[in-house]
């Protein structure tokens, strides 16, 4: 589970070390950039609602493979490109397979782990991608200083390849599901489906909360950047890129944090991972660096176990032959949060710089908090998760 989140996340993000130096080779502006980065995320959001209806009733490690194989092979052929627009081209590429991994594995979890287990794997998971996410960034930005952009794309796409083959070899089939008898008819009942999710309270209070997880997450790593580099700060970009280091805590923090939701429950789970990352949000408010790095750890451990909470209630409130379905939505609500977050907390640093974004995004958490309080009660417990 942990393989599949790393090989999934290794790409995704690998161009924002990058884009300094992209900017100077392909002689474009940041904004002209920056869509390597956005383009990945729009490919992940349009395509994550329509790939889970077409993969609802395909065979689950079928679908992961075939789609770790579909991330790496665009990320190989991003090292031919030759223009700013090649390279836009197949990071959306990039983008467009990886609902086929990270919103069919979680219904392949529930599948097949028992209801009082279903977070703790979660957790593992989770804890893979925010790992794949560090090591892309970070193997990008080395190895494209040492030698070229294109070794970067290179590296990263052999070790997707060889990923997708070890998930083929170690990745068991699914045992715990009924085969379906038609396979053909998911596109034609898409429309309804997606209407008979959105009728539920619980699933438009998961996809809301969702939006918040990388909402917040995004806006303050965004943002924070011109914070800490001014006074009194005055951080370079290379000291500004080691910020993610804190990822690292994640590793350790979420699994624990799965293990403690399946202990007091969802709701419960929720509410201390937001109030984790409110805190974390609050403590870079400090003109003390480490503090900042403290609140940033703490920010990153609360949003990743609030990830792990959210997917398991995912699979609590959709309906059976809608699961992949309703995450392929979540994962839409998840990354237009993240596209909101790069911009909407521009306004509110016109008005009052980091006080006022730090404000506008505890808002945001609190918001979220009082969505999953109320969204996802039920009038009965389901398991251990209610």
């Amino acid at each position: 589970m942990a393989l599949c989140g790393v090989c999934a996340f290794l790409e995704l993000y690998c161009t924002q070390p990058l884009l300094p130096m992209l900017a100077r080779l392909f002689h474009a502006s940041k904004t002209g950039v920056g869509m390597t980065v956005s383009a990945a995320t729009l490919g992940v959001a349009i395509s994550a609602p329509i790939f889970g209806a077409l993969t609802e009733r395909l065979p689950r490690k079928r679908v992961i493979v075939a789609s770790l194989v579909g991330i790496s092979l665009p990320t190989l052929l991003a090292a031919t490109s030759t223009s700013l627009a090649q390279l836009v081209f197949w990071r959306f590429l990039q983008g467009i397979t990886v609902p086929g991994v990270i919103a069919v594995l979680v219904t392949y979890i529930g599948e097949e782990w028992p209801a009082d287990q279903v977070a703790l794997i979660i957790s593992f998971y989770v804890s893979g991608t925010a790992l794949g996410g560090f090591i892309g960034r970070v193997s990008a930005g080395i190895l494209a200083d040492r030698f070229s952009w294109r070794v970067s794309f290179l590296a990263l796409g052999a070790l997707a390849l060889a990923g997708a083959g070890a998930v083929a070899l170690w990745l068991p089939h699914g045992r715990n599901r009924t085969k379906p008898q038609h396979r053909l008819d998911a596109l034609p009942s898409f429309p309804y489906q997606v209407q008979g999710l959105f009728r539920s309270r619980r699933l438009i209070a998961t996809f809301a909360v969702g939006f918040n997880v990388l909402f917040s997450l995004v806006g303050v790593f965004t943002w924070i950047t011109f914070y800490l580099a001014a006074a009194p700060f005055h951080l370079s970009t290379t000291a500004l890129s080691s910020l993610f280091f804190v990822y690292l805590v994640g590793l350790v923090v979420t699994p624990a944090g799965g293990y403690l939701i399946t202990r007091v429950g969802l709701r419960a789970g929720i509410g201390g991972a937001i109030a984790c990352s409110i805190a974390g949000v609050l403590l870079t408010l400090a003109h003390s660096l480490p503090v900042v790095i403290l609140g940033l750890a703490m920010l990153s451990s609360g949003v990743f176990v609030a990830q792990t909470a959210s997917q398991s209630h995912l699979r609590v409130a959709a309906p059976t032959g809608a699961r992949v379905t309703a995450a392929g939505i979540y994962i839409t609500f998840y990354y237009l949060g993240g596209t909101a977050a790069g911009v909407v907390p521009g306004a509110f640093w016109a008005l009052g710089k980091w006080p006022a974004c730090v404000a506008f995004i505890v808002a945001m958490q609190l918001i979220a908090l009082t969505i999953a309080l109320f969204g996802w009660r039920t009038p009965q417990a389901v398991g251990s998760t209610a």
